[in-house]
């Protein structure tokens, strides 16, 4: 394992509603070795803007985001979300508004960003890093982290190496949850139809806690356990991974 120092993007979601997550994100973090910085000019990634039909307020957000990261070596986002806008949609802003050093400032950003699971297991080579949990775990896949990223491996990685565990796959453990930002507002009866689908592929599976990369995931699947008065808990990978027993 290479230690090493990074910049934590906590993300909006985690910094408004979900603080736990960065908490975990650090704790998890510092317990390989890796030093964490948190630079409190981050704001937004400026991905509801450019989803919403607003690049040009995107963009804004943008240039703020490559000043803010300039200097950072590598940057660690727990979400998949937040991280495909930076890796995959940042510099096409630029490059639409005919910015080629903004253009080229992005692509560099991009490469030293990195989405939690993918840089445990790909960036430090880790797969057990000392969690303990005994009893029965599925994992949900966010789209943007499996279609944009094709971070599919990683984090059933890291799950699979916890002490006590028991991994199953959900059915259909690849299909949206509906919540797709915006859309659960603009299309909320398409929405929650998706996310009652996904909670019965929960359920079925019997496990104990549903894990995601993406609280905005989560969230919109634990409303709808909680409706179903269910037992089964959602919970972040990095709050799953900082478990000690």
């Amino acid at each position: 394992m290479r230690l090493m120092k990074v910049s934590l993007f906590v993300t909006c979601l985690v910094d408004q509603l979900f603080p736990e997550v960065g908490v975990a994100t650090v704790e998890l973090l510092g317990r390989l070795g890796v030093e964490v910085e948190f630079d409190r000019r981050q704001t937004c990634c400026g991905q509801p803007a450019l989803n919403t039909g607003y690049p040009a307020h995107a963009l804004r957000i943008a240039r703020e985001l490559l000043r803010t990261y300039r200097d950072a070596s590598a940057v660690v986002i727990p979400s998949g979300s937040c991280a495909t806008m930076i890796k995959k949609h940042l510099p096409g802003l630029f490059e639409e508004a005919g910015d080629d050093a903004g253009h080229r400032e992005a692509d560099e950003l991009a490469s030293r960003c990195h989405e939690l699971s993918d840089f445990l297991v790909t960036q430090l080579g880790v797969a057990d890093v000392g969690a303990r949990y005994h009893g029965t775990v599925t994992f949900h896949d966010s789209c943007h982290q499996l279609r944009d990223l094709g971070i599919f491996q990683q984090p059933r990685t890291l799950i699979r190496a916890v002490e006590g565990v028991r991994f199953v796959e959900m059915k259909n453990s690849t299909r949206c949850c509906g919540f797709g930002g915006t859309f659960a507002v603009k299309f909320d009866e398409i929405s929650c139809a998706l996310g009652r689908d996904k909670v019965e592929a929960i359920e079925r599976s019997g496990a104990d806690f549903v894990v995601a990369n993406d609280v905005s995931c989560l969230m919109h699947i634990g409303g709808i356990l909680r409706r179903r008065e269910s037992p089964i808990q959602t919970l972040h990978l990095a709050e799953f991974l900082a478990r000690r027993g």
